[in-house]
């Protein structure tokens, strides 16, 4: 099972080390060291695989010797704390051969390490555990100042910078699982941490070699024995909470096999019985669903929270597919589209259709349109009709370079979905029944993310449109939530290619678009457009070859470089500006410090921006030239005709833009297109690949990755469709009541059939299982209301709670705080103004605990709001107050102080309301008491107010 381990360390004088004893011991050699006149001898060392030093551009060849090196660094030291150099540590796949995993290492250090300027020391260790299984790693000593003709420089800070060790451990994570693909393995790696995964467990440190021989030696070893504490107590979380490994498994796949479970557990478990008991805790969770067998005969599983999110996108899609808003005002629809026709747009047949549906009553709207068939020109014009009715539409998309295509091909407004969902959790921004939120690419868009997205527009009552290809790149995340919602309401599908000039390539189009691949690549082999070549080095030769030969004959038209990996990329980048340099289009080379290592760009350079940046008005994937650039700053004229200018010390997040890969491509129109396939690839990227064109796309190989054409085709052809739990049971698509667009039913063409489940064998047992059930807040303010229903049981009595019922309440919060955050406050609030809702949603009636529950959270999250709800509650209060004193009823005017007593302590602990309430000190009838707080000007006259009454 793959692993991420990527540590950093500094080998210092402070604490008694030596970069020769260091070095010695990693490579498992002999090394005099000057200053200390002594040998450090590890030669006996066993399991050194690769060792070498790598030296960047104009360092002395005499420090390949690794001796003379180390005792050079040592020399350039005086200081008795010196920081004499840097150490990395990362853990290699197991799944990797030796030789692939040294290439691995290498070509990272090369990148990120020795292109800044780093001497790098790399040993390669290919340890066995004590359960015999391969532990891989590389130790990589670097070295700390800038480089000198014939000695070492200045230390060069910028090394240290925590910034720059974080993109090193995305990088490697990057790399690595770029380099799984390419190679056909199915294993991935995460450098987040595990609670940045929302993983409820430990990380563990990594046992080295060290520790492991001290282990089969009986010896006692510090890491070691915390490596198998922090497992064995994952094991016992998980046995506690088995819902804990449910969660990590199904982060990225909807449904999973016992091998995905095995291999999670074996990492987060202590030993063979511990392991077992796991393994059984998870297996008999009342969380874990099991789905049957999937085409392969294997044993598929789910988890409950996984089939709660799909069953809550399901209430939504269906809520909103029954509602009937946001239609256009009359005749607006064809108004717009006469006057794109004005503009010399005109809609094809398909748009046509698709157009007239979107913009038909109806808050869920899908379109499923083929690479190239001018969604965006549709949008374009549903836009203008929305707009002139009243409507306001906003664009989504998951990355940047698609909302920014989304904007520039319709005109809405765009922006990524993860800049929305914070500004929804901020309170701001937030859908009224005014909005129409059009979403593009949504086949990329994971089911908890959509799942969020439906519930919000559902609530809000705002109109959804989707917009995208199943069939292209797949969701990130778990699931495939577009697909599913086309195939539960029906979707308009555009088969009508526009991208593609030549007939022949716009049914290649369609063939890739409707699983054929194997009949579109021999469509482009026939013509000449696919090209092998002995070796994968000689077919990216070619390739540049004929990129650069277009370039010259045709400047004008727009082209671009595909591959699957970044490191691809790399070198049709750099071979790409070589053969621009040759021909003297470029100004003088400036040396940069970007967040891939150092780059040259000079005027006249092609290059990505990647990092979205919207002071720039730039996004991951944008592309431009350079106009000017010096060692401080650059000059872009982007694609669009807008130029930007910046400081690198503010954003160096840019590359070479001469060729990209395949997955920042998606949504890109482009006149001509080279694409390099390497291993790695599915049909999936292959449809995203050769449909980015609009004259020529040409496809290059080496036979030593494909032996033929047959091995192309067969890897460009591999399935790898994301599923859904709801996929394995007949019970669901009983359920889905799939519908059809009627009001276009008799004009749109039958879509294919395409069911990537064929040969799903079911189990029986799965229809019971699989019965509707409540989303995870409905069941999580059941259960807060249960607990919380006890404890008021409890104080009736006149008794205290007793401290299992405190916990189940506090474990009941935590729950309904995951399902929606904050929820556990505003739903006590809605407790405390309305107590009957208390036995209503502890009895599973929560409708109406919802509701008041969302009421509440409207109110925290508009101040304005809130600040008039504290105004009206203080003066119903007080009146009450006033007039029980009056009357002489003190029980109930003590009450009713108790209650604004309440109010008080809930002010004092939200200091923006207290802040909007200080200038309403009148509607309050007290006056300013020189600078204290309102919170505590409201007690001093409540406490006044006391007194008074106590002396009528």
């Amino acid at each position: 099972m793959a692993i991420y381990h990527f540590s950093a360390k500094v080998i210092s004088r402070a604490n008694g080390s030596s970069a020769l004893a260091a070095a010695a011991y990693r490579s498992a050699s002999r090394l005099h060291d000057q200053r200390l006149d002594r040998h450090h001898d590890f030669s006996n060392k066993a399991c050194v695989v690769h060792s070498e030093v790598m030296l960047p551009d104009g360092a002395p060849e005499k420090w390949r010797d690794r001796e003379q090196l180390w005792n050079a660094a040592e020399a350039a030291e005086k200081r008795i704390d010196a920081q004499l150099a840097r150490e990395i540590e990362f853990a290699i796949p197991r799944e990797m051969t030796r030789e692939q995993g040294i290439a691995l290492a290498r070509d990272f250090i090369e990148r990120e390490f020795v292109g800044r300027g780093m001497i790098a020391d790399l040993n390669v260790h290919w340890d066995v555990g004590a359960d015999g299984l391969a532990k891989p790693h590389a130790h990589v000593m670097l070295t700390t100042r800038e480089l000198g003709e014939d000695c070492f420089g200045a230390k060069v800070r910028d090394w240290n910078r925590t910034e720059l060790l974080n993109h090193w451990r995305e990088a490697w994570a990057d790399h690595v699982n770029e380099r799984l693909a390419e190679l056909d393995i199915d294993a991935r790696i995460d450098h987040r941490s595990l609670e940045a995964q929302g993983i409820d467990l430990e990380p563990q440190n990594k046992i080295g070699p060290a520790a492991s021989r001290m282990a089969e030696q009986g010896l006692a070893s510090e890491r070691l024995v915390e490596h198998h504490a922090i497992a064995r107590a994952n094991g016992e979380k998980i046995i506690a909470r088995p819902q804990i490994a449910l969660d990590a498994i199904t982060h990225q796949q909807a449904t999973f096999t016992t091998r995905d479970l095995a291999m999670f557990v074996h990492r987060h478990s202590d030993g063979k019985q511990q392991f077992d008991d796991v393994m059984a805790a998870v297996r008999s969770s009342p969380e874990l669903v099991r789905l049957g067998q999937d085409g392969r005969g294997q044993e598929r599983f789910t988890s409950r929270a996984m089939l709660q999110a799909e069953q809550s996108l399901e209430r939504a899609t269906i809520a909103m597919a029954e509602r009937n808003g946001h239609a256009p005002h009359r005749g607006m629809v064809e108004l717009a589209q006469a006057m794109a026709e004005k503009r010399g747009l005109e809609l094809g047949w398909e748009q046509q259709i698709a157009l007239h549906h979107v913009t038909r009553p109806g808050d869920l709207k899908t379109i499923i349109g083929y690479a190239g068939t001018g969604k965006s020109a549709l949008l374009g014009i549903a836009r203008e009709a929305w707009e002139e009715s009243g409507y306001r539409v906003h664009g989504l998309a998951l990355s940047g370079i698609a909302a920014e295509n989304l904007e520039h091909g319709s005109g809405i407004a765009s922006r990524t979905i993860a800049s929305l969902e914070h500004q929804w959790s901020q309170g701001r921004e937030l859908l009224t029944s005014n909005d129409v939120l059009v979403i593009d690419e949504a086949g990329m868009i994971g089911t908890r993310q959509m799942e969020r997205i439906v519930r919000e527009a559902e609530r809000r009552g705002a109109k959804l449109v989707l917009v995208g290809d199943p069939e292209q790149l797949q969701a990130i995340e778990a699931g495939a939530a577009f697909r599913s919602i086309a195939e539960r309401h029906g979707a308009i599908e555009i088969t009508e290619v526009r991208r593609q000039q030549k007939d022949w390539q716009r049914d290649a189009t369609r063939q890739l678009a409707t699983g054929r691949t194997e009949e579109a690549i021999d469509a482009y082999a026939d013509r000449g457009h696919v090209k092998a070549a002995p070796t994968r080095e000689a077919a990216r030769g070619e390739l540049v070859e004929r990129w650069d030969a277009g370039r010259v004959k045709r400047p004008s038209a727009s082209r671009l470089m595909l591959a699957h990996t970044r490191e691809e990329v790399r070198l049709l980048n750099q071979a790409a500006r070589e053969k621009v340099r040759a021909s003297g289009q470029l100004s003088n080379d400036v040396a940069v410090a970007t967040e891939r290592g150092e780059r040259k760009f000079a005027a006249g350079d092609r290059v990505m921006f990647l990092r979205n940046e919207r002071e720039l008005g730039v996004k991951n994937g944008t592309l431009g030239q350079v106009q000017s650039v010096t060692r401080a700053r650059m000059v872009v004229m982007l694609d669009g005709g807008r130029s930007v200018a910046f400081d690198f010390k503010d954003y160096a997040h840019i590359d070479h833009g001469y060729a990209a890969t395949i997955h920042k491509a998606q949504g890109v129109t482009v006149d001509r297109v080279h694409m390099l396939a390497t291993p790695g690839l599915d049909r999936h990227a292959a449809y995203v690949a050769l449909t980015r064109h609009r004259e020529h796309v040409a496809l290059y190989y080496g036979e030593d990755d494909f032996a033929d054409h047959g091995r192309l085709v067969a890897a460009l052809s591999r399935e790898r469709a994301k599923d859904m739990a709801s996929d394995y049971a007949r019970a669901f698509a009983d359920r889905r009541e799939i519908r059809v667009a009627r009001d276009v039913v008799e004009q749109a063409k039958p879509a294919p059939v395409r069911s990537i489940f064929a040969g799903l064998k079911l189990t029986p047992s799965v229809v019971s299982r699989l019965a509707p059930e409540r989303t995870a807040l409905e069941s999580s303010v059941e259960r807060y209301a249960r607990a919380q229903a006890d404890i008021l049981r409890m104080r009736k009595l006149g008794l205290q709670p007793l401290p299992h019922q405190q916990a189940e309440l506090d474990q009941a919060a935590h729950a309904l705080n995951a399902a929606q955050p904050e929820a556990s406050r505003d739903l006590r609030r809605a407790f405390i103004a309305n107590l009957s809702l208390v036995d209503e949603a502890a009895k599973g009636r929560t409708g109406a605990a919802i509701r008041a529950m969302r009421m509440e959270t409207e109110l925290r999250l508009d101040i304005t709001r809130r600040a008039d709800d504290f105004v009206q509650k203080w003066r119903q209060l007080d009146r009450v107050r006033a007039h029980s004193e009056h009357d002489g009823d003190y029980a109930r005017a003590e009450h009713a102080r108790e209650r604004m007593v309440s109010l008080i302590d809930g002010l004092h602990r939200d200091p923006q309301l207290e802040s909007l309430l200080r200038t309403r000190r009148k509607d309050f009838g007290i006056s300013g008491s020189g600078g204290a707080s309102l919170s505590h000007e409201l007690q001093d006259w409540l406490g006044r107010s006391r007194s008074r009454g106590l002396e009528i």
